[in-house]
């Protein structure tokens, strides 16, 4: 049955315990499933959101970090009379942040008036002075985005958390929410009359197209974020791709001439307008924090010549200060002449003398915010009194940089549990967008109309808990008097479209992450196949204790130190002669096992660290499947048990190598083979070549037991041992071998089939213009090319005896490793470098 959690409003109930009328649809549809059917469909959506890679974390590097949302499958329901009523008090409350801020950046009649205190604007972090120096123009509006955080109080009121308004996150986090459990729950969703989330999304990608300064038919549109390790940035990608604008980070762009220019392979190419996902201090190094890494020195300049439009504009940051919701009443009805008609939560900023006194009072009222890490909530109950007490010490000697915030007793919604099968009530918080509409950009302030995100994102917790510390979040349902239609980014153009294929415009910074996502995927694919080898030898070596070890070869391959004589002699002290080979094999077991520890500086969970970074640093580039399958090498990585044998070490890496070649393969399947998939390509060849030349050295030339044991070691690595078989099907020997991985230029596998696509891809590179000679990177192909091909094959033809042959093999290898091992940081000069020629500052004239 039932009930809500003691006294005060309920989503779903009403006071006589009743189910509210807007909700009756909804459980009716989701009764019919069962509970066992519902549980069922609630696994599926978490699965859906990991094949998607929906998670969020500040630490990218490492995998067992990275964390997925928990989707309850019950949605947050809003009845249509109740939307009415948030509609327009979130129509005005972005009314009036724009009229505030436009004020404070401009004429700053609020402070002059004493309406609010200057020392309340002048001390937070986000107060631009470099951006109050020019009065903003009125037919650009300052905020044309905005998140409003909010929560049903016990009375049944609506009271705001907050507002954001520097970059607002969570848009795209709604939408694959409702596009999960849409998929999750198909029969719901589709007879559902609720009203669709795309369209505003779309408004919001006309909007961003409308501040284009020049007015250009296809602006060039870019969102800048802080990059991978951004908590954020699965939305960042993810939006980028659903509005079809280029992903940036702050090393992508340059400010030069008053214009600000996205680096790509075929230059420099015009922004003309900046979606913006770093918070006001980190944009601009040049006139703001000079310790940012993050942005872009001459940003601001930029934006004040006009050149570049930035959403939202720099310094709107302001109206994140949690100390004006005690303000904006008052400012409401100067501003606009109206009572404001969403409240704010009871706040009161200490720099007011009788507020101080107030808040140190009544500690057990209230949880503080400082000003300058206003993430970090206080709560004084939970101080010992000596903490109080110093807390309170801090707050009388900069009461300005504190605010007090009261209390709030949250109204109840239902959430499912899946684990008992039953609906609880939880507080819920809201986060809801507006936007100006787009044919209004620029329209004066007081002829904008705007528009509210029928739905968003919704968190359980207690009020306030930030988003990212949430345990699970919930779809908004806005009801609709009928279903209403599907509605797409995807639609006709209505004239002449601008048709291309080159991919110039690619960022160098994509393309260099694709270089190492090749280099890091095909290093990985190679330690997971000569692994795999040494268990199986290991394994084989416990049947037969007679047999030539090896193990120190693979060792070597894997870069690992093999253990010394004294080692080894201190092992076997005091054992029986018929334990010491047993001890052995513990010993090098656990060894190889330390290659999945995630402490081991070179071992298999640092590189696919390495590989994930960079695959998330082109989430926007990959296919949906392609990401699937890095999702499912995450599990694997997250999943690995630290404690597994040698059986269980070779089926993880089975795994691991079925799934990289799964990867690679749809990678070359559904990404037009222009720049990046070549940068891609170039990184796995380069990376699989010098591999295959250093293992046939140790194989051919260094190893402690040469023999048909490693020859074939080496054809299972390389995946030629079928091909071999089939085509000779005989006893192993060193000449045939060296012909399938050296000289056959049919084998995809063998150094000459591979030296001829890096040359085609790179000839199909950006190449300088005007330049009529061959650049490096072209150079040191042709370079290996010709030892290859210039190489006495006879002189190879008796390795097993002839120690010249062998010295002239060793040549060959050298010749070959030494221009490859050259040729990436080649590609990394001429194409990911950002070198820029220079330019004269000042003219220098000499007197004659």
């Amino acid at each position: 049955m039932l009930q809500s959690d003691g006294p005060g409003h309920d989503e779903l109930l009403s006071d006589r315990q009743r189910i509210r009328a807007h909700w009756q649809p909804v459980l009716d549809e989701l009764s019919q499933l069962g509970a066992q059917a519902l549980v069922g469909r609630c696994e599926e959506a978490q699965n859906l959101l990991h094949e998607n890679g929906v998670t969020f974390n500040t630490y990218e590097d490492d995998p067992g970090k990275l964390r997925s949302w928990q989707l309850d499958c019950l949605p947050f329901v809003i009845a249509p009379q109740e939307w009415e009523r948030l509609e327009q008090g979130l129509i005005q409350r972005t009314r009036l942040l724009e009229a505030l801020v436009a004020d404070l950046y401009g004429e700053r009649r609020m402070l002059t008036e004493g309406l609010l205190p200057p020392e309340l604007i002048y001390t937070h972090p986000s107060f631009l002075f470099p951006a109050a120096d020019d009065t903003p123009p009125p037919e650009r509006p300052l905020v044309i985005f905005h998140g409003t955080d909010l929560v049903r109080s016990r009375d049944g009121d609506w009271l705001v958390l907050g507002d954001w308004t520097q970059s607002p996150s969570g848009t795209g986090y709604a939408l694959e929410n409702r596009i999960t459990l849409a998929r999750a729950l198909p029969n719901l969703y589709r007879e559902a009359p609720l009203k669709r989330l795309a369209g505003f999304l779309q408004a919001q990608l006309r909007s961003l197209a409308a501040l284009c300064p020049n007015q250009r038919e296809q602006p060039n549109i870019v969102l800048l974020s802080p990059g991978p390790g951004s908590p954020g940035y699965f939305e960042h990608a993810w939006l980028a791709n659903y509005m079809n604008c280029s992903l940036v980070e702050g090393a992508d762009l340059v400010a030069r001439d008053g214009q600000v220019s996205m680096r790509t392979l075929g230059g420099l190419k015009q922004v003309d307008v900046i979606l913006r996902q770093i918070n006001d201090p980190w944009c601009d190094p040049l006139e703001l924090r000079g310790d940012s890494l993050l942005g872009v020195p001459g940003l601001m300049q930029a934006a004040r010549n006009g050149e570049v439009a930035i959403a939202n504009a720099l310094g709107s940051g302001i109206l994140e200060h949690p100390a004006l919701a005690g303000y904006l009443p008052q400012l409401c009805r100067r501003l606009l002449g109206e009572e404001l008609q969403l409240k704010g939560r009871d706040s009161r900023w200490c720099g007011d003398a009788g507020n101080l006194e107030q808040v140190l009072a009544e500690p057990g009222r209230w949880w503080l915010r400082d000003v300058k890490s206003p993430a970090l909530l206080i709560r004084p109950e939970t101080l010992s009194p000596a903490e109080r007490d110093r807390l309170h010490r801090r707050i009388r000697r900069q009461p300005h940089l504190f605010v007090a915030q009261a209390r709030i007793e949250a109204a109840t919604a239902p959430v499912f549990n899946v684990k008992r099968r039953q609906l609880e009530p939880q507080p819920v918080n809201l986060r809801l967008f507006s936007l100006v509409e787009p044919d209004d950009i620029r329209k004066l302030p007081g002829e904008r109309h705007y528009r509210i995100m029928p739905g968003g994102l919704a968190w359980v917790g207690e009020p306030g808990t930030p988003l990212m510390e949430s345990r699970m979040v919930k779809d908004i349902w806005v009801l609709a008097p009928v279903p209403q239609p599907h509605i797409s980014l995807l639609r006709q153009a209505h004239g002449p479209i601008v048709v291309t294929r080159d991919g110039q415009d690619l960022p160098c910074r994509v393309a260099d992450s694709l270089f190492w996502m090749g280099r890091y995927g095909e290093r990985l694919d190679i330690r997971s196949r000569l692994l795999r080898e040494a268990f199986a030898r290991l394994l084989q070596e416990d049947q037969n204790e007679s047999g030539d070890s090896l193990i120190p070869d693979l060792f070597t391959a894997l870069e690992l130190p093999y253990p010394s004589p004294e080692e080894l002699a201190e092992l076997h002290l005091e054992q029986p002669t018929r334990q010491r080979f047993k001890q052995d094999y513990i010993f090098l077991r656990h060894r190889l096992l330390e290659l999945f520890s995630e402490e081991h500086p070179d071992g298999m969970p640092w590189l696919f660290s390495h590989f994930l970074r960079n695959c998330r640093a082109v989430r926007d580039h990959l296919g949906d499947d392609a990401w699937r399958t890095v999702n499912s090498l995450r599990q694997k990585f997250n999943d690995m048990p630290r404690d597994q044998g040698a059986m269980g070490g070779q089926r993880h890496l089975e795994g691991v190598v079925t799934d990289l070649a799964a990867f690679f393969g749809l990678c070359n399947e559904t990404m037009p083979h222009h720049y990046g998939w070549r940068f891609l390509d170039l990184g796995r060849f380069i990376e699989r070549i010098v591999c295959s030349l250093e293992l046939l050295k140790l194989a051919l030339l260094t190893a402690r037991r040469p023999g048909i044991p490693l020859w074939e070691v080496v054809l299972a690595t390389t995946d030629n041992l079928t091909v071999y078989r089939r085509r000779y099907r005989s006893q192993l020997h060193p000449s045939a071998i060296l012909d399938l991985l050296l000289f056959d230029e049919t084998n995809p596998r063998s150094v000459g089939y591979m030296l001829r696509r890096l040359e085609r891809q790179i000839e199909r590179l950006p190449q300088p213009e005007n330049s009529p000679y061959r650049n490096l990177e072209t150079r040191l192909v042709i370079q290996a090319s010709s030892s290859l091909h210039l190489v006495d094959i006879n002189r190879l033809s008796d390795l097993e005896h002839s120690s010249e042959a062998r010295d002239a093999l060793a040549g060959l290898l050298d010749s070959l490793l030494a221009p490859l091992s050259e040729l990436s940081n080649a590609i990394t000069h001429s194409h990911f470098s950002h070198a820029e020629a220079p330019r004269q500052l000042v003219t220098m004239q000499s007197s004659l």
